[in-house]
């Protein structure tokens, strides 16, 4: 499984690379704090396959990175060779991005 770190993340951002930003986290946890991205809860995944690029990169997130880990193994058994877990998940982006994150 392939990762990329927060700050690999923001220099995407930064840079204004197209890429595409899934957040696998439940409805509750998307309200208490979210960084972005397309919200699709790790339980619906496979049925939203259609929803996500097979032509740019696609960084995974939850909260911590062991969901979207596991989103990603999901998502390359489908065949996709172009995700990536965001290490660390939000927790991390609230810890070294951006503190006014909530964590939770």
């Amino acid at each position: 499984m392939k990762e990329i770190t927060v700050s690999e993340l923001q220099a995407l951002k930064d840079n204004n690379v197209d890429f595409q930003l899934i957040d696998v986290r439940e409805d509750h946890e998307v309200e208490i704090a979210e960084i972005g991205g397309e919200h699709i809860p790790m339980g619906e995944i496979l049925d939203h396959l259609d929803k996500i690029s097979t032509t740019k990169q696609v960084v995974i997130h939850c909260r911590s990175g062991a969901r979207s880990g596991s989103v990603c193994q999901q998502l390359e058994n489908e065949g996709f060779d172009n995700v990536y877990n965001l290490k660390g998940g939000i927790l991390a982006w609230a810890n070294e991005i951006d503190p006014t994150v909530t964590k939770y």
